[in-house]
Formats: structure tokens, C-alpha cells, sequence
């Protein structure tokens, strides 16, 4: 019987052949992970339709296929049963494979050293396997805990002598991604505005909190207070049907959040903001950053954004830029990293205060640049006062 590609989410036309989970000979079960395919969203696992041997695979390691393409075929295994009732031979031994978390690319570089990705030792987030694991699984080292990891990769040349020669795949989620972003800046006419907000009350207001123990993100909050702007602006909620000659706004605030993983940008989204407190955001995001980090996010989890938010913040590395609209959205806003600098006070006083800067993109066909800066202006009123957010969650 032929194991097929089914369309795992809406939209969904081709997938990457990851990393097969058995091989050939090996008896699984009805429902066992069979082989690990890459999307344009995310990583999932085609099952085993039922107990039996796996026969043949019918493609590669790292070939994109279009949806219905047959992967692999296997046959029912005398004595296994797919029904309620399964009698299984004693001699029969069914094989489970250990899940091995990895990206293609640095599965790549293990098969192409003759290293078995299985004796790696990953140190990244819940143990996935990196590049630098497998480099120094070939010199005989090894990363064994997620800082020394990070004190290596530190140290070493952005471009590493282990892999210069290596090309890197330009498919699966690379691939759509660059796709998405080349439709979007052909249809959509960018225009982005900059802001620098105080954040000096804010970072106080945090603390406090913390020493409460009602530990909040700034993320969380900034995701809570954009919400609020958009129920005052929801021109930025909204997208743009040219075929109807209309501009649809939306009902819910579905607040994108977008996450640097391995195999590229994901944006996995928070749905009705609106109606959820800081303490259920702030849960979220850090259940949803996991799951994107470790390639689990459902297609549910990653569809329905009406707005996106990108905190490149945390990355200490970013004081701007022009940020791509995650189409058919209107806007994306992104905030970039604190710094403490002199300021002066309206008293004229220089006083050190920590300032950000943020960065929102819109789309010029819908909205205008004064709107933008009534947007960004009342966001960072609500940023700069915290206390003001007490009015809007009553």
C-alpha cells in the first residue's frame, strides 16, 4: 500500500522530504511517525496508516514533492492487526525510532561526514542537534549543556572552516519564505514609519511586578497595548479585497508574533488579543515561541493573523529597519532594542532614560503616514505611562 503526502494545512502545495523515521525492513505500528517533512509553516510527521513492514521508499532525503506524491510503500504484517484487537507473534519485534531533532540542513552536514545523527548530542532547545554539535562530534567534543553551546558559537567565525565549500538548501521553509516575501513587495506598496519610545516607567513597572510575583513580558505587554490601539485604529486590523473594492476589518485582534527558529521565521499567532489579559498573553507567547523553536506548532496555531509583531529587542542588535508586511496583513511592527542615553526632561534637565526605537511598516494603498503616527503615538503613550493601561483594561 503507497503512504502519500496529504495536505497537512490550508494552501499547502509541496513539502520537503526531511529525515525519514524507519527504514526499510522495519515493522511499526498503526500511527507511528513513518518520515518528517518540512513546510513553508512547519514541520510535521506522516503516520503509519496501519500496522506492517515498511517495503520501499519512492523518494529522497531532501526532495521537495507536491501533495498526492507517493513516499513510501508498505505492507500489512502477517499476524498484525489494525483493528481494535491487535495479535502480534512473539517473534515479531517492532521498531521505534528515537526522535531526533535537527534541521535539514544540519542533518545534511552529518550524512554527508558519515556521522550517525543519533549519536549526536544536541544542546540546543530541548535537545535539538545544531550545527556545531555535529563539528564537534567529528573532532571528538562535544557541547554539553546549552552555554557551553553558546560560549562556542560565540567564539567561533560567523563562517567556520568545517563548513565553508557547503552549499545550503534553498527549499522547504527558506524557499516559501522567500516566496511570501517577494509577492508581498510586489503587491503591497511599503511605507514605514520610525518612533523612539521611552521605556524607562515601563521597565520599572515590570520589576514590580516581578517582585509581586506577577511576572509579565515587555512582550506581553506591548502585544496588550497594540491591541488597544487597534480598537481605537482598526484601519491597521484589516485587509485590503481589490476584487471587491473594499477594505475588510477584521473582528478579532490575531496578533501575529513572529520567531527566529533554525529553519527560518515562523509566525506563530495569538488569536482575540482583545479579549485576553496580559498574565494569558504572556503564557502564550511562551508556549508558541517552544513550539516554533521545536518545530511543533499546528497549522491552527500558525493561520488567522491579522497584525504581526516582530521583537528583535531581546537580540541587542537592532536599532531599526524596514520590515516586510507578512501579507495579506495592512501592517507589521517591529521593536527594536533598549538603550540608556541622555535625554532632556521638559524641565530642560539632561536625565538618563531608557529609550527604544520601533519600526511599523503599512500598507500605503490602505493607510495613510498621519494615521501611522496617530497609531505609534497613542501606542507609545500607553508604553511611556503604564499606568494609563489601567483604564483600558476596566
Amino acid at each position: 500500500m503507497e503512504v502519500k503526502l496529504h495536505d497537512i494545512g490550508e494552501g499547502m502545495t509541496e513539502a520537503n522530504i526531511n529525515h525519514f523515521l524507519v527504514k526499510v525492513g522495519d515493522i511499526v505500528k498503526a500511527d507511528q511517525p513513518l518520515v518528517e517533512v518540512q513546510t513553508d509553516k512547519m514541520t510535521a510527521e506522516i503516520p503509519a496508516p496501519f500496522s506492517g513492514v515498511i517495503k520501499e521508499f519512492t523518494v529522497n532525503e531532501g526532495e521537495t514533492i507536491p501533495v498526492g506524491s507517493t513516499v513510501l510503500r508498505m505492507e500489512k504484517e502477517q499476524g498484525v492487526s489494525t483493528g481494535s484487537r491487535r495479535i502480534v507473534p512473539e517473534t515479531t519485534q517492532i521498531v521505534t525510532k528515537k526522535r531526533i531533532l535537527a534541521s535539514p540542513y544540519t542533518r545534511k552536514i552529518a550524512r554527508e561526514n558519515g556521522v550517525n545523527i543519533e549519536e549526536v548530542k544536541g544542546s540546543g532547545a530541548g535537545g535539538r542537534i545544531v550545527d556545531e554539535d555535529v563539528l564537534l562530534y567529528m573532532k571528538g567534543e562535544s557541547a554539553t549543556t546549552p552555554r557551553q553551546a553558546e560560549e562556542r558559537q560565540t567564539a567561533a567565525s560567523p563562517v567556520s572552516v568545517e563548513s565553508a565549500g557547503h552549499t545550503i538548501p534553498f527549499r522547504g521553509r527558506r524557499k516559501q519564505i522567500a516566496s511570501k516575501m517577494s509577492q508581498s513587495l510586489i503587491t503591497i506598496p511599503h511605507c514605514t514609519h520610525f518612533e523612539e519610545i521611552d521605556v524607562t516607567n515601563l521597565l520599572a513597572w515590570k520589576d514590580t511586578m516581578k517582585a509581586s510575583g506577577g511576572s509579565i513580558s515587555m512582550g506581553a505587554y506591548f502585544i496588550k497595548a497594540i491591541s488597544v490601539c487597534l480598537k481605537e485604529f482598526p484601519i491597521f486590523n484589516a485587509r485590503l479585497n481589490e476584487e471587491e473594492e473594499c477594505v475588510e476589518l477584521q473582528a478579532h485582534h490575531n496578533i501575529g508574533i513572529a520567531v527566529d527558529t533554525e529553519e527560518g521565521l515562523i509566525v506563530p499567532v495569538i488569536k482575540q488579543v482583545e479579549r485576553k489579559t496580559m498574565k494569558d498573553i504572556h503564557a502564550e507567547m511562551k508556549d508558541l515561541t517552544i513550539k516554533a523553536q521545536d518545530g511543533k506548532l499546528t497549522m491552527k496555531e500558525i493561520k488567522g493573523g491579522t497584525f504581526t509583531v516582530s521583537n528583535v529587542g531581546p537580540l541587542n542588535g537592532s536599532i531599526g529597519a524596514t520590515p516586510i508586511i507578512n501579507e495579506p496583513e495592512v501592517a507589521l511592527l517591529a521593536f527594536h532594542k533598549t538603550k540608556k542615553r541622555p535625554m532632556v526632561n521638559e524641565k530642560d534637565e539632561i536625565v538618563i532614560r531608557s529609550m527604544m526605537n520601533l519600526s511599523m511598516s503599512f500598507d500605503h494603498r490602505v493607510v495613510d503616514g498621519g494615521t501611522a503616527v496617530k497609531f505609534t503615538n497613542r501606542l507609545s503613550d500607553l508604553i511611556e505611562h503604564p499606568q494609563s493601561m489601567l483604564l483600558e483594561l476596566m
